[in-house]
């Protein structure tokens, strides 16, 4: 059901053409990237937070780490990862096929400035199996976000 959504809220952005459905598991970072054929850190990894109770989803690059104090400086609170067995039922898709397009209503979506260093970037598209190749300004776009942010650290931008 929710590679469904995603590909609709894709065709209405004209981006449903970046969908790639794999025949293995791109449930983690590191399947991800071998699947795709990028780096790891091209791999956009979208995590979910709880702030102020409320679900928050960033998207970050796969190299990269929440920082504590930057996501504090940013949001006002510590990071707190909504629990894995409750993340479908608070974002709308399950772990592994989490991403950033077709969530549930009011939840504001982050990308970290990590992932502006490339020409690509690859979420997940709603389940473990399905990918999204994306600029990050398409990404921007696609995901409706609220802006970006710098929440991370672990990666450093290319000199």
């Amino acid at each position: 059901m929710s590679v469904i959504k995603v590909k609709e809220q894709l065709e209405k952005k004209n981006l449903a053409d970046r969908i790639t459905v794999h025949k293995e598991t791109i449930d983690t970072v590191e399947h991800a990237a071998i699947r795709i054929g990028c780096s790891e850190a091209e791999i956009a990894k979208t995590l979910s937070f709880l702030v102020d109770e409320k679900p928050v989803i960033v998207v970050m690059a796969g190299d990269a780490r929440v920082n504590s104090s930057k996501f504090k400086g940013q949001f006002h609170t510590k990071p707190h990862m909504i629990p894995r067995d409750v993340v479908e039922d608070m974002v709308g898709h399950a772990p592994g096929g989490v991403c950033p397009f077709a969530i549930k209503d009011d939840i504001p979506v982050w990308l970290d400035v990590s992932m502006k260093r490339f020409e690509y970037v690859h979420p997940a598209g709603g389940d473990e199996f399905t990918s999204v190749r994306l600029t990050p300004d398409e990404l921007e776009f696609a995901s409706d976000a609220e802006g970006w942010c710098d929440v991370c650290k672990g990666w450093e931008e290319e000199v």
